[in-house]
């Protein structure tokens, strides 16, 4: 569903990424892995567009969608989460749904408040509530409802334990599992290895902009020296 080969990015004249390549299929869940600053967020944003690759492909669906407009991307079918949720605060959870709504593919069963609220109950009980009077879980929640109301068939959702408490994280792995069961890509972004290892299938480890292990989540787990090197603290 989605390939990437030789991707590089720069900020300026700083080098952030340096041939990435990763690939996800449908229904499947690839967690990118990495310290701070490793160029998670910035691999993600630079397959939808929203900063310029200055080398390699990005190919969703068959479709080569490197340098086309992130609006574009998201037309042909690929969501983004973004770590800074960027919810609209004044607008009500509804108001916040209604915002993202696109048109389901042919054969593809739509996304609807309905739907959402009973993959994010918490999200029903606060249907009129605004956005700003929401805590930073329910945030997160909204925030990847809003991209589903897009009807996308692979999301790209970034850091989405960030900062959650931890039953809140365990609501947002079992979502993740029930969109990974609905036939759902899904490239996740993530420090949080405990976290990772029980949605995902794949992992990816980046390091200074550069992709430096993959494999499975059980070779991960037996990879010590790995973990120590890539993802210790």
């Amino acid at each position: 569903m989605l390939r990437v080969t030789g991707l590089s990015a720069h900020y300026g004249r700083a080098h952030i990424l340096d041939e990435v390549a990763l690939e996800v299929a449908a229904g499947e869940v690839v967690v990118l892995l990495g310290r701070n600053g490793a160029g998670k967020s910035t691999t993600m944003k630079a397959i939808m567009g929203l900063v310029p690759p200055s080398a390699g492909q990005v190919v969703f669906d068959g479709i080569p969608i490197t340098g086309r407009a992130p609006f574009e991307i998201a037309r042909l079918g690929l969501g983004y989460v973004p770590e800074e949720r960027r919810i609209f605060t004044e607008l009500t959870v509804l108001e916040n749904l209604e915002v993202g709504r696109r048109p389901a593919p042919p054969g593809m069963p739509p996304w609807t408040p309905a739907r959402l609220f009973a993959l994010f109950p918490s999200l029903g009980a606060m249907q009129d509530r605004p956005g700003g009077r929401m805590s930073g879980g329910e945030q997160q929640m909204l925030t990847i409802a809003r991209t589903l109301m897009g009807n996308p068939r692979l999301i790209l959702l970034d850091e989405p334990s960030e900062g959650l408490a931890p039953v809140v994280v365990e609501r947002m792995a079992e979502a993740i599992g029930a969109l990974k069961a609905s036939g759902l890509g899904i490239l996740l972004s993530e420090q949080n290895l405990h976290f990772a290892r029980g949605v995902s299938d794949r992992a990816t480890i980046i390091e200074k902009g550069r992709i430096r292990w993959s494999g499975s989540i059980p070779e991960l787990l037996a990879a010590d020296a790995v973990r120590e090197q890539y993802l210790s603290v």
